[in-house]
């Protein structure tokens, strides 16, 4: 009897003791969640130069150590809102192209990573932020950057023999468009025609596929 009552005892420990854990990994999780989207809106309003550890502390109520134990710096905020962007831009590429039954996927593609590029400039703007330490095509880079590159990557794995690369220049041409247009060294009014013509080049007739592949 004392041995069962010990081992139920212990068994109510452990239950009370994972609930406990679960609870804070739960808080820390939305404590998190809430630092970030209120780094992001600040960021859309007034700008990242305005996002600092005292202006989110000041947001959001929570001391500026908690803000530090969370993300270590200022940049550790920003990389974290950054790497959220890639998955978000990744599940927009994922959607457009699940909308194209048949062809015109690379126009879908292309169109959808502009408009999420246009629908929030400043979370465009610090996913590329060169101030920032967080690494492309290398083995720490984030998985929800790869999620994003891999959307582009698919649309020509059955189309090329170097896949790798020609999605590289596709995402290229996007983010330049995309950067020149959020500058406004580019006219919105010609974003149709500009989408036009990068499908266009980017768009292999299935007998040139074959060739390209034949060849490589």
């Amino acid at each position: 009897m004392i041995l069962a009552a010990l081992y139920f005892l212990s068994m109510a420990t452990t239950l009370v003791v994972n609930r406990i854990a679960e609870r804070k990994l739960r808080d820390r999780q939305a404590r998190r969640a809430q630092i970030i989207s209120a780094a992001r809106r600040i960021a859309e309003l007034e700008g990242w130069s305005n996002v600092t550890v005292r202006r989110l502390s000041d947001e959001i109520s929570y001391s500026q150590p908690v803000l530090y134990a969370h993300f270590g710096s200022r940049e550790g905020i920003l990389a974290a809102v950054a790497i959220e962007g890639f998955q978000e831009l990744g599940l927009a590429l994922e959607k457009a192209r699940k909308r194209v039954r048949r062809g015109g996927t690379v126009e879908s593609v292309a169109t959808a990573y502009l408009e999420f590029a246009a629908s929030s400039p400043a979370l465009y703007e610090v996913m590329f932020s060169l101030s920032l330490s967080v690494p492309f095509d290398d083995a720490a880079t984030p998985p929800e950057m790869r999620f994003a590159f891999s959307r582009l990557l698919e649309l020509f794995q059955a189309q090329s023999s170097k896949s790798e690369v020609t999605s590289e220049l596709f995402w290229a041409s996007l983010h330049g468009i995309a950067e020149l247009t959020r500058t406004k060294r580019f006219t919105r009014s010609r974003q149709k025609e500009r989408v036009s013509a990068l499908v266009e080049l980017f768009t292999f007739p299935k007998d040139e596929t074959a060739q390209v592949v034949k060849a490589g």
